[in-house]
């Protein structure tokens, strides 16, 4: 049987408070011997722990039970035995652990009035009441300062792990959008060129040949795009990336004509621009059915312009995977993204300088 919950804030300091309770057989040792006081103090002792371990276990309302029953102990027994008066001591050490503070507060005044009235009709000794009284109101506050400071550092800690729990999840998302971004493109190619060689494997042989050594060339830098990918190194150029690009639109039918100024790109800047260069040019072979399709890349002191535009359907549907994916990199780089479809589609990605 496990008396106290696994909390390493806890441990085993419960068990050394107990030693409070030897002031009540040591009492009754030295009072008149009667059986009656000796089975009072232990059958109160043995309730008052079934009722103390038990504390440790709830909060709220059974919490404020659990210090209800200790002060009847305390009530009942003091008048048997004075030590007994321990266990309002003990009823307000389990006091600060209530979370409202008003609350505790009350639990302990409450405390001070019953140990007052009962030593008013027991004819107690005064020291006797200030000293239990001075110990309910010091071990009180004192419990009630470091409960408060308990369940702070709970609430770090859930925030904390709330707070990994979310980086984990954008940790994933992110991943997610780089394995489309690589793989979305070249797959796609891959798809062209393999049926273009099932076309031409009877009419030309020589050239379904060389469309199948393309797709194992692009299937081998697919994986290696991918490995990079995950180690964190994929930094393909933009320069690169638009000749890749241009190659893929004329597999699939679609006349490329691209401009791209030279121009010395921060390599975070260079990295989403590639990124997204390769996925809007699937889109355009994917959905887009168009015949032409311009790229072009301006640079000037205020920042960088991609577009990318084709003469195909031109239809606003909703964002996918992909684009929304490359919009969240554009604007954490300070940047935005414009998609207009008129007369086919255009879509402008702007960034601004970064010093170097």
């Amino acid at each position: 049987m496990q008396l106290l919950p696994n909390d390493k804030d806890i441990g085993w300091v419960p068990y050394v408070w107990l030693v409070y309770l030897l002031a009540i057989p040591l009492n009754a040792y030295f009072l008149p011997a009667t059986p009656r006081l000796w089975i009072t103090a232990f059958a109160g002792i043995l309730c008052f722990l079934v009722l103390y371990f038990r504390a440790y276990w709830v909060d709220g309302r059974d919490l404020v039970w659990v210090i209800a029953l200790i002060a009847v102990l305390g009530i009942a027994l003091t008048p048997i035995n004075p030590s007994s008066a321990v266990y309002f001591v003990y009823a307000a050490s389990f006091a600060g652990k209530l979370e409202r503070r008003t609350a505790a507060v009350s639990v302990i005044g409450s405390l001070l009035i019953v140990i007052a009235l009962e030593s008013w009709l027991m004819h107690l000794p005064l020291y006797f009441a200030l000293y239990c009284a001075l110990l309910i109101t010091v071990i009180g506050v004192v419990n009630l300062y470091y409960g408060e400071q308990h369940r702070a550092r709970k609430k770090l800690q859930r925030a904390e792990e709330e707070v990994q729990h979310l980086a984990q999840i954008a940790e994933r998302e992110r991943i997610a959008r780089d394995l489309h971004d690589v793989l979305g493109h070249t797959l796609s190619l891959i798809v062209l060129k393999s049926e273009l060689a099932s076309k031409l494997a009877d009419a030309e042989p020589s050239r379904a040949a060389e469309e199948i050594r393309d797709v194992e060339r692009i299937s081998r830098e697919a994986l290696a795009q991918v490995r990079a990918t995950i180690q964190g190194y994929h930094a393909r150029s933009l320069q690169a990336e638009a000749q890749h690009a241009a190659q893929a639109l004329e597999a699939a039918g679609v006349k490329v004509n691209w401009e791209f100024e030279s121009a010395d790109i921060p390599a975070a800047q260079e990295g989403v621009l590639a990124m997204a260069l390769r996925e809007a040019v699937t889109n355009v072979i994917r959905h887009a059915k168009a015949t032409s399709c311009s790229l072009r890349l301006h640079v000037e002191p205020g920042g960088c312009h991609l577009e990318i535009r084709d003469n195909g359907c031109g239809q606003m549907t909703p964002e996918g995977v992909g684009l929304s994916g490359m919009r969240r990199r554009v604007e954490a780089l300070g940047g935005k993204l414009q998609r207009e479809a008129a007369s086919g589609t255009r879509l402008v990605i702007t960034l601004p300088a970064v010093s170097r």
